[in-house]
C-alpha cells in the first residue's frame, strides 16, 4: 500500500473511532484525552509502518515501536467498536419498539465506555505478555517402537523470534538463557528469526551463538528470512554455530541409538528462490532405515501432509503465533491446518509452537509465547 493511501486510511478509521467513542464520556476532558490519543495514533501508525522511509536506526526503530504499539491498541479499539455496532443495532430497534423498556442513550454511553476501557486494558495486558520471557511448555510425544536409549530425548524448540525494531539482543539473550537451563539434547529454531537485514540485526541475533544443545543447534528458514534476504542470513546463522537444514538431515547418535533430524525450507520459499522449494522427501533421502525416530523441522504446518507421506514420526512447526491476539487467532485456520498445539496427520505427530516472541504489535492475548520442550516417549505398537 502506498504511503499516502495508508495515511488516509489511518485517518479515516481513527476519525470513525473518535466520533463514536469520544462523545460517550460525561466528563468532557476524558473525551478530549481520548481524541488526542486517537490523533496521535492516527499519525504514528502509518509513520511506524513506514519508519525506514523517514529515519535511520535507532530513530526508525523507536518510531516503529511507537507505531506498532498504537497499532495493537487501535486494532482492539476497532474490533470492539464493530462488535458494539452489532449490539447497538438491535438495541436501538428494541428501544424504538418499547422506549420505556430500554434506555438506549444510557446503553450507548455504557457500551462506548466499555469499548475504550477494554481496549486499553487488553492492550496493556497484551504488551506485558508479549515482552516477558516465554514460558516453557513441555510436550510428550509418543513414538511407536522408540528405542529405550531415546526415551526422554529432549528437543528445545524456539520459533518466530522476529528480531527487529522491537525485539533486540536483550530479549534474545533472555531466551537463550531460558533454553540452556533446560539442558536439551537438541535445540531447534523453526524459522522467522529476523525482520531485517544482516548488517543491522547481526549484533542482536549474536546471542544465539550461546545456545547449548548436547547434540547441537539447528535452524530452518521461515518466510521472513526470505523477506529479509535469506542467503546472508543463512551464512550468519551458520557463523554463529547453528546447522542450517535446507531439505537435508543429520543423524544423531545418542546412547547407542540413532535419531534422524531433518529440516525443510519454508513452504513458500520457492517463490523467492526456485532452488529452495520445500521437499520433505529430499530431506529424508538416504536416512538410515534403523533410525529410532525421524523428526522434521518445518516452519509452516502446511508442510505436514508431505512430511507424513515421506515417513516422518514428528514435525515441529511455528509460523502461526497461535493467532497472537483476538480476533486474529480465529482466522489462522483459514490459512494453516493447525493454529497451535499437538495434532496428528496420519501416523505422524505435528506440534505447532505459538512462537517465542511476536510479530508486529507487541501484544499477546490468549496465545502465550513459548519455549517448547519436546520429549520423546516410547509406546508399544
Amino acid at each position: 500500500m502506498r504511503f499516502p493511501t495508508l495515511v488516509l486510511l489511518s485517518a479515516a478509521l481513527h476519525l470513525y473511532l473518535g466520533l463514536r467513542l469520544a462523545p460517550v464520556w460525561p466528563q468532557p476532558w476524558v473525551g478530549a484525552v481520548l481524541g488526542l490519543a486517537l490523533l496521535a495514533s492516527a499519525v504514528l501508525v502509518p509513520l511506524g509502518l513506514a519508519a525506514r522511509r523517514f529515519a535511520r536506526p535507532p530513530a526508525s526503530d523507536r518510531l516503529a515501536f511507537a507505531g506498532l504499539l498504537c497499532l495493537g491498541w487501535f486494532s482492539s479499539m476497532f474490533v470492539l467498536s464493530l462488535a458494539r455496532e452489532l449490539v447497538l443495532a438491535p438495541a436501538w430497534l428494541a428501544s424504538q419498539a418499547s422506549p420505556a423498556t430500554l434506555d438506549f442513550a444510557r446503553w450507548w454511553r455504557l457500551t462506548g465506555q466499555a469499548v475504550a476501557l477494554l481496549a486499553l486494558g487488553s492492550s496493556l495486558l497484551g504488551f506485558l505478555n508479549a515482552r516477558r520471557t516465554p514460558r516453557v511448555v513441555t510436550v510428550d510425544i509418543p513414538i511407536a517402537g522408540l528405542p529405550a536409549a531415546l526415551q526422554g530425548f529432549t528437543i528445545a524448540q524456539i520459533s518466530d523470534i522476529h528480531v527487529g525494531p522491537t525485539i533486540r539482543a536483550r530479549q534474545v539473550r533472555r531466551l537463550v538463557d531460558a533454553v540452556n537451563r533446560l539442558r536439551p539434547d537438541v535445540v531447534a529454531v523453526t524459522g522467522d528469526l529476523v525482520d531485517g537485514p544482516v548488517h543491522e540485526l547481526a549484533p542482536h541475533v549474536a546471542p544465539l551463538a550461546g545456545l547449548d544443545g548436547r547434540h547441537g543447534s539447528y535452524f530452518v528458514t521461515g518466510n521472513h528470512e526470505y523477506y529479509a534476504g535469506a542467503a546472508p542470513w543463512l551464512a550468519e546463522v551458520e557463523r554463529l554455530g547453528l546447522q542450517v537444514l535446507l531439505n537435508r538431515h543429520v543423524v544423531i547418535e545418542h546412547a547407542g541409538a540413532r535419531l534422524v533430524l531433518a529440516g525443510v525450507t519454508d513452504f513458500m520459499a520457492h517463490h523467492f528462490d526456485p532452488g529452495h522449494r520445500s521437499d520433505p522427501q529430499a530431506a529424508l533421502a538416504g536416512a538410515p532405515a534403523d533410525a529410532g525416530a525421524r523428526v522434521l523441522l518445518a516452519h509452516q504446518p502446511r508442510s505436514a501432509p508431505a512430511a507424513a507421506a515421506a515417513g516422518f514420526d514428528l514435525q515441529l512447526s511455528g509460523h502461526t503465533h497461535g493467532g497472537q491476539f483476538a480476533p486474529w487467532m480465529f482466522f489462522v485456520r483459514f490459512q494453516q491446518p493447525f493454529t497451535a498445539g499437538l495434532h496428528r496427520v496420519g501416523r505422524m505427530w505435528v506440534y505447532v509452537s505459538r512462537g517465542s516472541y511476536y510479530w508486529g504489535p507487541p501484544k499477546r492475548l490468549g496465545a502465550p509465547s513459548e519455549i517448547t520442550r519436546v520429549r520423546l516417549q516410547g509406546i508399544q505398537g
